[in-house]
């Protein structure tokens, strides 16, 4: 596992409906972050993204903040790279297997550790992930990796 990468199990609550629907699916509830959880350093922004099936999306990285991951429906292979030189875990990569369904978790990837998905199933990806830093679009904390860079070496076409 690449340092400083915390991986969140979440519990799925069955809802409890108030009338007898005996012919209702009932739905369900989960606490995604807490601040007592201490997951974030402090709190910029949530943005919210829809991917679909098939659809890659990396790699970029950050200089400025962390990223923390939930996938809200759908299954995807989070694919990290570890850029920080004085990391214990500097080139390391890490893949993360994420099913909304059947194994909802939350992921915290910080900073200037290089992070792309792939959208995988029948179903799109519902992505949110929260920042400690808000987006700016004149100075965006972006820093892009083509998805194939020889120097992380992963292949997508496997997933």
């Amino acid at each position: 596992m690449i340092n400083g990468v915390r991986i969140k199990q979440i519990k799925i609550w069955k809802d409890q409906p108030d009338l007898d629907q005996k012919k209702v699916k009932p739905g369900h509830l989960m606490e995604i972050l807490r601040a007592d959880e201490k997951l974030l350093t402090k709190f910029g922004q949530t943005t919210f993204t829809v991917a679909h099936p098939g659809t890659i999306k990396a790699f970029h990285w950050h200089k400025k903040q962390d990223d923390l991951w939930f996938f809200a429906q759908g299954k995807a292979t989070i694919v990290l790279h570890d850029l920080r030189k004085k990391s214990k875990t500097f080139g390391e990569t890490q893949i993360i297997e994420c099913n909304a369904e059947k194994d909802p978790k939350l992921v915290l990837i910080p900073i200037g550790v290089a992070h792309g998905y792939k959208a995988q199933g029948k179903k799109p990806v519902l992505l949110f992930y929260h920042t400690t830093r808000p987006y700016n679009p004149k100075k965006p904390d972006e820093q892009r990796i083509p998805h194939n860079d020889p120097k992380i070496g992963f292949n997508w076409k496997k997933l």
